[in-house]
């Protein structure tokens, strides 16, 4: 698979407790991305933040949320990213969702130690 150097990077903000028919929204979404041959997915968790009810979300000792912030970062061509919008649509309730545009350098499979 292939990217091309001029290539759209899809970034999802969800949170932790999020769901898709009591499973983690998160999964749903990586699920459904690799099943649509996407080339990659990344979910990263977020130790603090808030969205658009300014209700904040850390992970501070004191105050222990099960809701952290995630984001999903995919990235792919141009049209395969707007093919998956409509995918994303049915899925998320609330959240937010960017696109921009990216260069990748490079996507390649990890060398084989001989």
């Amino acid at each position: 698979m292939q990217i091309p150097h001029e290539a759209v990077l899809l970034r999802i903000f969800i949170g932790e407790s999020d769901r898709w028919e009591h499973q983690p929204l998160y999964e749903t979404i990586v699920l459904k991305a690799r099943e649509l041959h996407l080339a990659g997915a990344t979910v990263l968790r977020g130790p603090m933040g808030f969205g658009k009810s300014s209700r904040l979300h850390t992970a501070k000792i004191l105050r222990l949320s099960t809701d952290l912030p995630l984001v999903i970062e995919i990235v792919d061509s141009e049209e395969k990213i707007n093919a998956f919008l409509p995918e994303l649509d049915k899925l998320i309730g609330g959240g937010l969702i960017t696109l921009e545009t990216v260069k990748v350098i490079q996507y390649r499979g990890a060398v084989q130690a001989e």
